[in-house]
């Protein structure tokens, strides 16, 4: 067959076109020109949501479908990147940015990235300028080790954690004195080991998922958690996991009741708005499931 005169095609026809490719051949088409790539821009607020994900193992960026209904996935090797579609001589840092802001221009994205706190680490800047850009999040991990260098860091990217939908932290800094400070909080969030996170931090807390482990969280401090949403607080609160040894089967009662009484409680707010399932499971662990009221 002939070659296909593309932009040629009515706008209507060409969009068509664009919306029948995979992520793999839009991405692919897009490079071929600068008429065909911004012909593809234009279509951005109509193409497919999806996930880049920010490889920091491989040192590069795979690029999917957020519903998965396209299990399709797209590696970008920015080497191969630098040597036929870049200018040279730019760092890799310039590399990065320039395929993801290429890729924000092409479809509705969310991030995907973990993150190692480190001065010198290539993902700590990339990260940092895509918060600049004010860029979503679908999931965020972050890695702290304690270190002297990592309140300030912390510091500046808590304040951008409203545009992250999931995020996780792994920690090691019960024994540094290091305690983070939330200034903005992501939808959901989950902390593996939560020694630091203390009761005024949860009762702080405005996501909808919280999850801790390893937490230091006593039955007086849960006490003051359902009786503070009972009252209306925790307005977004959907689900609530505390795993602590420190949540005993004796001693201080929870709403005055023991466990035994508390597992399996219905409870709902002072205004009848909402309801909450209480199950307690086994290792020192405390569920809550939130529900509007029928």
């Amino acid at each position: 067959m002939p070659p296909l005169p593309l932009l040629r095609l009515p706008r209507l026809v060409l969009f068509d076109v664009f919306r029948s490719l995979n992520i793999e051949e839009k991405i692919k088409l897009s490079l071929c020109s600068t008429k065909i790539s911004t012909q593809i821009y234009n279509d951005r607020f109509y193409s497919e949501k999806v996930i880049v994900n920010l490889d920091m193992i491989n040192q590069g960026i795979r690029v999917h479908s957020e519903n998965n209904k396209d299990a399709f996935k797209f590696f970008i090797d920015l080497d191969i990147w630098e040597m036929f579609y870049s200018n040279s001589g730019r760092n890799r840092q310039e590399r990065f940015l320039s395929v993801i802001q290429h890729l924000l221009k092409m479809f509705q994205c969310k991030i995907s990235s973990d993150l190692f706190f480190s001065t010198s680490d290539l993902f700590e800047l990339i990260i940092f300028e895509l918060f600049d850009l004010q860029v979503e999040f679908k999931a965020l991990n972050i890695v702290l080790d304690g270190s002297k260098d990592q309140n300030l860091l912390w510091n500046q990217i808590s304040r951008n954690f409203g545009l992250v939908e999931d995020l996780e932290v792994l920690s090691n800094t019960t024994n540094t004195g290091f305690r983070p400070v939330f200034t903005s909080w992501p939808q959901n969030i989950s902390i593996s080991t939560s020694a630091w996170f203390t009761l005024e931090s949860l009762l702080a807390c405005t996501c909808q998922r919280i999850i801790l482990g390893g937490s230091h969280l006593e039955n007086r401090d849960l006490d003051e958690v359902l009786k503070n949403w009972k009252a209306g607080g925790f307005p977004n609160l959907e689900y609530l996991y505390v795993k602590s040894k420190s949540i005993t089967n004796s001693g201080t009662t929870i709403l005055g009741m023991n466990s035994k009484e508390l597992d399996g409680k219905v409870m709902q707010t002072d205004d009848g708005s909402k309801k909450a399932t209480i199950e307690l499971g086994l290792l020192w662990a405390i569920e809550i499931y939130v529900t509007p009221f029928e």
